[in-house]
């Protein structure tokens, strides 16, 4: 039996999830629960993705990273790093679900073209979301997920219920199901 696919992120509620290459806010708890997680199972980025984590941070440690680029001059370099490249998001998730071994699933954590084509593709058949309280402004967002192809199926706090950071901001763990 294949790996579940999974994508993982944090989002406002007008599903912001990034700006200017970063993620606009800080959240421990939110940086805690994606390595709990992600922990053990192989995880598929882009390129910009890899690149815009902290240098002493790539590879991500106790899991395979796998990166999707099309820039082959790139593939060689990023290898070299600690990375497995593919230039597809399909090579990708076939490559997760080789390396994942005992792991239950292959998590996809960006960016916003990753996640919106295994959503759209049908790829993805888990969604673990972090809803961050905050209007903030963004050029990178989350896909929706169409209730009518998507189901809501828990909250660390409870449904409708919210945390609060050590950085003050309020937020909760969802997890989607893809419907059958």
């Amino acid at each position: 039996m294949s790996a579940a696919v999974g994508v993982i992120w944090a989002q406002t509620p007008d599903r912001v999830i990034g700006r200017h290459g970063t993620m606009p806010w800080h959240v421990p708890e939110d940086m805690a629960y994606f390595k709990t997680v992600t922990a053990g199972c192989p995880v598929i980025m882009g390129r910009k993705t890899w690149e815009s984590l902290p240098e002493r941070f790539r590879p991500l440690p106790g899991r395979s990273n796998i990166v999707v680029t099309r820039d082959t001059s790139r593939a060689a370099e990023l290898a070299q790093q600690g990375a497995l490249t593919t230039s597809s998001l399909e090579d990708a998730v076939a490559l997760g679900q080789e390396q994942a071994g005992e792991s239950s699933a292959v998590w996809i954590m960006g960016g916003g073209a990753i996640y919106a084509e295994a959503v759209e593709k049908g790829i993805a058949h888990l969604a673990s979301v972090t809803v961050l309280d905050l209007d903030i402004e963004g050029d990178t967002f989350a896909p929706e997920l169409d209730p009518a192809a998507w189901e809501l199926a828990g909250s660390a706090q409870g449904l409708g219920k919210w945390d609060t950071s050590e950085s003050g901001v309020r937020y909760r763990f969802e997890t989607y199901a893809r419907r059958r």
